[in-house]
């Protein structure tokens, strides 16, 4: 009985904590982190839920550019600029993006 009620707090627990979790939607339009001209995401405001999830995100769109240069015979810096531009563009209006270095609320 008892081994249930820690299983059940322990599940609950966890769901809770993945309920405050932060996404990259929630990240993007609180203005905690904006897309960059080099195709990667960066942190606007420091955020230590938003360091991870960035992280994770950008490992991940590193690994696709990687496997888009190699397969159209192209540099991994030429599909990163690419990238880049194509996130700029799809931005949401209110959203940060970084330009030139300087961050601006799209």
């Amino acid at each position: 009985m008892k081994m249930i009620k820690w299983t059940s707090l322990l599940t609950a627990a966890m769901l809770t904590f993945n309920a405050f979790a932060l996404t990259l939607d929630e990240a993007k339009s609180q203005g905690i982190v904006g897309e960059t001209s080099s195709g990667y995401l960066e942190v606007v405001k420091s955020n230590a839920d938003a360091q991870q999830l960035i992280a994770d995100i950008n490992a991940k769109r590193k690994a696709k550019y990687l496997s888009l240069a190699k397969k159209n015979g192209i540099t991994l810096e030429q599909v990163e600029t690419l990238a880049g531009a194509k996130a700029i563009e799809k931005t949401s209006p209110g959203q940060m993006v970084k330009i030139d270095g300087q961050w601006r609320k799209k």
